[in-house]
């Protein structure tokens, strides 16, 4: 064969191979992804490890912003765009399942040997529930405890490893360190009017023996009054009404509030920022013994129901659960499963206050699930509001969102 015959023949064979290639890529399956992470955060970075496996499906990623998740996905979902897959906010998955807008994926789960749903907190995993059936799997989660300055502790004469237990141990220790001359109030949350407010709240009023579609008993009214008490006696800052948990927390690390409910995304903060020696405490409760309760937030992961590749888009899913051990460790997240531990840090300071989180998650509880929640929050946040602005008694506020949470349509 001459050189020519033989260049010739080995274009053929590239040209043969490249030929090949091009058809296997054209025939794998693509699967669109939807999250608000961002570089640093698990989705993208999920996405290119599963596209680096190279098994036939190609992920495509699209980071949205947090203020266009809902009214997004539901103008996509109408219009035939929706993605394969999104992570949504928790309480707002029933919304999209009571609409069929989520698959159901209780027999996938069922099915599955890498999803597992009695290996989740019951709190995440109920806020992946709509109707007794499965309708997303939880992606991440996290909750609210009690911050503590043992230094002021201290100070004034308290036991830096006995934080108040009790709603009146907390009121009265809130008294004890409260020192208006020096600018410190004894506590810091967030009251504001959004779903920061109701996610503080919400977990007082269920201590109170209260659910969502139940928010006037008599333990909520007394959970509001104690949040009325705190404000008339200047034990929190006026502007708790306004402050956002992050500008709350601000406020315990400069030191001025003695203690502050908060959630673990401020460890790392509070280690650079709180030049003083701080702890952490599960939430107070109404009496010594009551039932605990906490807030529970972070993403579901769910299917849309239009998709045309269901079994390759659980098959995502399930490689993204198979990497919920590294959730900590490389991103900072918390796993929503009670069968991952969160491995040492090396600070023993972060170590305990994250143990203090995980004690807390056994009792959070989903906002909801309902598929109208952002009517429910607001109901809750306006009784907030009318009682802390002495507007109305807490009995008479509870009593009105209570109305307006009975009107609320189920679909």
């Amino acid at each position: 064969m001459t050189i020519r015959k033989t260049l010739m023949a080995g274009a053929v064979a590239l040209a043969g191979v490249s030929a090949l290639a091009v058809a296997a890529h054209a025939e794998d399956t693509t699967i669109t992804v939807w999250s608000l992470d961002k570089d640093i955060q698990p989705a993208p970075n999920l996405v290119k490890e599963f596209n680096d496996l190279d098994n036939g499906i190609h992920v495509e990623y699209r980071e949205i912003q947090f203020d266009d998740v809902v009214s997004e996905a539901m103008r996509a979902y109408a219009t035939g765009n929706a993605p394969d897959i999104i992570a949504i906010d928790n309480p707002n998955t029933a919304m999209f399942a009571s609409r069929d807008a989520f698959l159901d994926l209780t027999d996938m789960i069922e099915n599955s040997d890498v999803i597992n749903a009695d290996n989740y907190f019951p709190g995440p995993l109920a806020s992946a529930t709509w109707d007794g059936k499965y309708y997303a799997v939880p992606k991440a989660t996290n909750t609210i405890a009690l911050y503590y300055n043992k230094d002021m502790f201290r100070v004034h004469g308290l036991d830096p490893d006995q934080p108040p237990e009790t709603w009146d141990e907390l009121v009265e220790t809130a008294r004890t360190l409260t020192d208006p001359e020096n600018n410190v109030y004894g506590l810091a949350f967030s009251a504001k009017a959004n779903e920061e407010g109701t996610f503080q709240f919400l977990p007082w009023a269920q201590m109170g023996g209260a659910t969502y579609d139940n928010i006037n008993t008599e333990g909520a009214v007394e959970a509001l009054a104690t949040w009325k008490e705190i404000m008339d006696e200047k034990l929190a800052s006026p502007d708790t009404l306004t402050n956002s948990q992050w500008n709350a927390t601000a406020t315990f690390n400069a030191g001025n509030a003695a203690m502050a409910i908060s959630g673990p995304w401020e460890i790392d903060r509070m280690l650079a920022d709180a030049d003083f020696d701080w702890g952490v405490a599960l939430l107070p409760v109404p009496e010594e013994g009551a039932e605990r309760s906490s807030a529970m937030g972070d993403y579901n992961w769910a299917i849309f129901s239009s998709t045309k590749h269901p079994k390759e888009a659980f098959e995502v899913l399930e490689y993204f659960v198979s990497q919920d051990d590294t959730m900590f460790e490389n991103y900072g997240q918390i796993p929503a499963r009670s069968d991952i531990a969160i491995p040492p840090t090396g600070n023993a300071l972060k170590d305990a206050a994250l143990a203090t989180f995980v004690e807390q998650l056994k009792y959070a509880k989903p906002r909801g699930p309902h598929p109208q929640w952002p009517k429910i929050s607001k109901a809750i946040q306006d009784a907030i509001q009318a009682t802390l602005t002495g507007q109305m008694d807490p009995q008479a506020a509870l009593d009105q969102a209570a109305q307006k949470i009975s009107a609320v349509p189920d679909r």
